[in-house]
C-alpha cells in the first residue's frame, strides 16, 4: 500500500510513501505519521491511500504512526480540507493547527515514587548499622502519611535507593503513582446559582434546544444586553446537549474570562468539563488533549483553538463575545477566524451554533438581517436589574473650566469613586493602555524615543524603570538623559498607562484597596485568577485594567465603571476602529449595576459629539450599527465585500517596496466590483525589524456573491508570481477576511 502525505510546509504538494506491512492495517486518511523528509524525520498527515503507484523511483517508507487511535473523524477531515481551500493554506499546515505536532494520544504523564511506613513499630535492629536508612526512616515516620520520595532529597543524595533498601526489609511501602498535571488556579471556586428564567430567556432557550433536537445545522446570533443572563443560557443549552448524548464546545475570546466562566461550567458539569487555552503548561495541555481524544471530556471551554477539540457527536458550539478580534489567528497560517470556523464545523456536524454578544460584529448583525443567521434577542437585564446611567464628560470643557490641563480624572469621576468607597461598593476603571507613559519625547525638538526594531514609541514602565516595546519586547533598562537628536536634556514623559493611573488613584484615595489587571500583572492564569477572585470576594474596592476587564466578567458589588479616555484608538486608520471603540465603551458600561443596586458609568472623552462615542454612551446599538453599515456599504468594505490582504515584509525596505510594486503592476482588473488598494506601507510600517507593505483586494458581494471570482483571480494571477518575489528575501502571505489593516 502507498500513502500520500502532506507535511507542514508552505508547498501545496503531497509526497508518496510506501506503507510497511506492519502498519498496513493502521494507515488511513487522517492518520498522523512520521516519515523521512530530506535529512529529518517529520510529522505529516495521510491525505490519501493507494494500492498502486505510477512513481518509478525509489520510495521511502513511513517510520511509524503518531497516535494509537484515530483522532480525525470524517467531519474534522472535511474541516481541514475546507480551511485549506478557504484560507489558501497547504493542507499540512492546516493539519498542524488542528492537530498540534507536540500532542499525541500516546502521551503518558510523569510518574513519581511515593513512600509510607509499613508497620507502626519498626524493627530498628534491621538497620542497626545503616545510619542513612535510620535517618530516612525517622523522617518517614514523622510524615505519618504517604509522601513523595523526592521530599527527602536533603537527607541523602539518593533517597530512592535508600527507600528501596528499607522496602526490602519490610520497613516502608514503596509505590509508583501517576503525576497528574496540576490544573488548580485555572478556575474560580465552584459557584452555584439557582435561576428562574425570564420569559425572553425561556423563548431563546426553547429555540436553541429545538435546533439541537432537529439534528440539523442551526446557526443563531444571540443578541443579549449585558447582564441579560447569556451564560445561564449557555449552561442550560449544554445540559440539553449532554442529556441527549451530545458534546459541546464553548469559545471565549480572552483567557481572563476562562477562570470565571470555567468555574461556572465546572460547578454545573463537574469533571466532564475540560479547559483549553495557551497559558496551560505543556504537561497539562498534553494530558487534557489525551483525555479529550479518549472521550473523558464532554464539554470544552476555551479560547480560539478550542474550536478544533476532537469531540465526538458534537451537538452545540457557543462563541461568546463573538465580535472579538482575538478569535482571529494573525500568524502563522492558516490565518483563520474561529467564529467562521465554528459555523463551518457546525454545518459539517449538523450542530447548533450560537454566536453571542451584547455588541455583535457588524458581519453577524448584517448576516442575521440577510437571514443567514437566526436572530435571538434578550432585551432586558436578568432579575429586574436596570441598565446603568451613563455620564459623558467633555474633558476639553472640564479642563477649560478648571484651568487644570492634562488631568487624568474628571471631577465627576472622582466624586463617584469617593461615593462608592463610602458605600462599600466597587468600581471598575478602564484605561486601555498598559505601562506608565506610552511616549517619551524631547520637549525641545519633539523627537520621540522609538523602538530600534519597530516604528513604535517605547513605553515607560515604572515598575522596572525602563522603556519597553509592546510589539517585539525590546527593553532599554534606563531612560535617555538627553535627546539623541538635539542633545537637549528636556526629555519628558507624556500620555498615561495603567501604572500611572494606579499611582494617581493611590495618591487620591489612600485608603482604597486597588487591584490592577493588565498583561504586566497577569503573567500567568494563576495570577489572573487570584486577582479576579480577590475582587469578586470583595477584597478590593477598585479594579483597574485594560480591555481584559471590559467584557464577560460578572461582579455582584460593582456599581461604577469609569472610562479614563474613550478616544484611545478611535482615530486609527482602520475601517473597524470605530466599531471596536463602540463595543469597548458599551461592554465596559455593562460591567456595572448587574444586581439590585443601579450602576453608573463615567465616559471621559475629548470628542463627545463623535457618533461612536455618542451612540455608545446612549447604549444605542442599532442606531450606531445602521450608521456604520451605511458607511461600509458606501466604501465597499465588509460585510458588503470579500476582502483579502496581501502583506509583504522584509529587512530591506527597498526590496519590500519593489516586490509589492512589481506584483501590483502585473495585475489587471477585469471585472466590475473588484478593487485593489495599494501597495502602501502599513500604518505600523516596521515591526520586529521588518518593513511591511500591503495590497488589499476587495470584491463586491453584489457581483461576486460567494467570492469565487476573487479567489480564482488570486490563485491564477497572483499566487504563481509569488515564488519569484520571495527569492528576493521578501516574505509574502495572504490574510483572508482580515480583521485589521494596521
Amino acid at each position: 500500500m502507498y500513502a500520500e502525505i502532506a507535511f507542514p510546509i508552505s508547498s501545496y504538494q503531497t509526497f508518496t510513501y510506501k506503507v510497511p506491512e506492519s502498519l498496513d492495517s493502521h494507515i488511513q486518511v487522517g492518520i498522523r505519521v512520521r516519515a523521512p523528509f530530506g535529512n529529518r524525520i517529520v510529522q505529516g498527515l495521510v491525505v490519501a491511500t493507494h494500492k498502486a503507484t505510477d512513481f518509478k523511483g525509489t520510495l521511502k517508507e513511513i517510520n511509524d504512526i503518531v497516535d494509537d487511535q484515530r483522532i480525525l473523524d470524517h467531519n474534522l477531515w472535511k474541516l481541514i480540507q475546507w480551511m485549506s481551500k478557504y484560507y489558501m493554506t497547504p493542507i499540512g499546515q492546516v493539519a498542524r493547527t488542528i492537530l498540534p505536532s507536540k500532542l499525541s494520544t500516546k502521551y503518558q504523564p510523569q510518574k513519581q515514587w511515593m513512600v509510607q511506613q509499613s508497620i507502626i513499630v519498626p524493627d530498628w535492629s534491621l538497620i542497626k548499622n545503616a545510619p542513612v536508612q535510620a535517618l530516612l526512616l525517622k523522617a518517614i515516620l514523622k510524615k505519618k502519611e504517604i509522601c513523595p520520595v523526592s521530599e527527602f532529597g536533603l537527607l541523602t543524595s539518593s533517597p530512592l535507593t535508600v527507600c528501596r533498601a528499607l522496602s526490602d526489609k519490610g520497613l516502608v511501602l514503596l509505590s509508583e503513582q501517576v503525576l497528574i498535571p496540576d490544573a488548580t488556579g485555572f478556575t474560580f471556586k465552584p459557584l452555584d446559582k439557582t435561576l428562574n428564567f425570564s420569559a425572553s430567556q425561556k423563548e431563546v432557550l426553547h429555540d436553541i434546544e429545538a435546533g439541537m433536537v432537529s439534528n440539523k445545522y442551526s446557526p443563531f446570533v444571540l443578541h443579549g444586553v449585558t447582564g441579560s443572563g447569556k451564560t445561564e443560557i449557555y449552561i442550560a443549552a449544554v445540559q440539553h446537549a449532554l442529556d441527549n448524548g451530545k458534546t459541546a464546545i464553548v469559545l471565549l475570546p480572552e483567557i481572563s474570562l476562562t477562570p470565571q466562566i470555567g468555574g461556572r461550567f465546572r460547578s454545573a458539569f463537574g469533571d466532564s468539563v475540560g479547559l483549553w487555552h495557551s497559558k496551560m503548561s505543556p504537561a497539562l495541555r498534553a494530558w487534557t488533549w489525551k483525555r479529550m481524544c479518549s472521550g473523558d471530556f464532554k464539554v470544552i471551554v476555551g479560547a480560539r483553538s478550542a474550536i478544533f477539540a476532537p469531540l465526538k457527536n458534537l451537538g452545540l458550539i457557543v462563541v461568546d463575545e463573538e465580535q472579538e478580534s482575538s478569535y482571529k489567528q494573525e500568524s502563522p497560517a492558516p490565518r483563520y477566524h474561529a467564529r467562521d470556523v465554528a459555523l463551518v464545523r457546525g454545518r459539517l456536524t449538523n450542530a447548533t451554533v450560537v454566536l453571542a454578544s451584547a455588541t455583535p460584529s457588524l458581519e453577524s448583525y448584517y448576516n442575521q438581517a440577510q437571514n443567514k443567521l437566526i436572530y435571538l434577542n434578550l432585551p432586558d437585564r436578568y432579575g429586574g436589574a436596570v441598565y446603568p446611567q451613563v455620564h459623558v464628560v467633555d474633558m476639553k470643557q472640564e479642563q477649560e473650566e478648571s484651568g487644570k490641563y492634562g488631568q487624568v480624572f474628571s471631577g465627576l469621576l472622582l466624586e463617584k469613586i469617593e461615593d462608592r468607597l463610602a458605600k462599600k461598593e466597587q468600581s471598575i476603571i478602564l484605561q486601555n493602555r498598559r505601562g506608565y507613559a506610552p511616549v517619551m519625547h524631547c520637549f525641545s525638538c519633539g523627537e520621540i524615543v522609538m523602538c530600534p526594531n519597530c516604528q513604535i514609541a517605547l513605553t515607560y514602565h515604572k515598575t522596572h524603570r525602563g522603556l519597553q516595546c509592546h510589539f517585539c519586547g525590546y527593553y532599554a533598562p534606563s531612560m535617555p538623559q538627553e535627546c539623541p537628536s538635539c542633545r537637549s536634556d528636556q526629555m519628558k514623559l507624556s500620555g498615561m498607562g495603567t501604572q500611572r493611573v494606579e499611582e494617581l488613584l493611590e495618591i487620591t484615595f489612600p485608603t482604597a484597596r486597588i487591584l490592577r489587571l493588565d498583561q504586566d500583572t497577569a503573567t500567568s492564569v494563576a495570577k489572573l485568577t487570584k486577582t479576579l477572585e480577590k475582587f469578586a470576594d470583595g477584597e478590593a474596592d477598585i479594579l483597574l485594567g485594560t480591555q481584559m476587564i471590559a467584557k464577560g466578567l460578572d461582579f455582584d458589588r460593582v456599581t461604577l465603571a469609569g472610562i479614563i479616555n474613550a478616544d484611545t484608538g478611535l482615530f486609527l486608520p482602520d475601517f473597524r476602529s470605530g466599531e471596536r471603540i463602540f463595543q469597548l465603551v458599551y461592554q465596559t458600561a455593562g460591567r456595572t449595576g448587574r444586581r439590585e443596586i443601579p450602576g453608573e458609568v463615567i465616559v471621559q472623552t475629548y470628542n463627545p459629539e463623535n457618533p461612536v462615542i455618542k451612540h455608545a454612551a446612549q447604549l444605542h446599538v442599532k442606531n450606531y450599527y445602521n450608521i456604520a453599515l451605511s458607511d461600509r456599504q458606501e466604501l465597499n468594505y465588509p460585510p458588503f465585500s470579500w476582502m483579502v490582504k496581501l502583506e509583504f515584509s522584509g529587512v530591506n525596505k527597498e526590496k519590500v517596496e519593489q516586490s509589492a510594486e512589481k506584483l501590483r503592476s502585473s495585475i489587471t482588473i477585469r471585472r466590475k466590483g473588484l478593487e485593489i488598494l495599494g501597495p502602501a506601507f502599513c500604518y505600523r510600517e516596521k515591526l520586529r525589524g521588518r518593513y511591511r507593505m500591503q495590497i488589499v483586494f476587495k470584491s463586491s458581494k453584489q457581483t461576486d456573491p460567494n467570492g469565487s471570482y476573487l479567489r480564482n483571480m488570486l490563485k491564477k494571477d497572483v499566487m504563481p508570481k509569488l515564488s519569484s518575489l520571495k527569492r528576493s528575501g521578501v516574505s509574502i502571505h495572504f490574510d483572508i477576511d482580515p480583521v485589521s489593516l494596521m
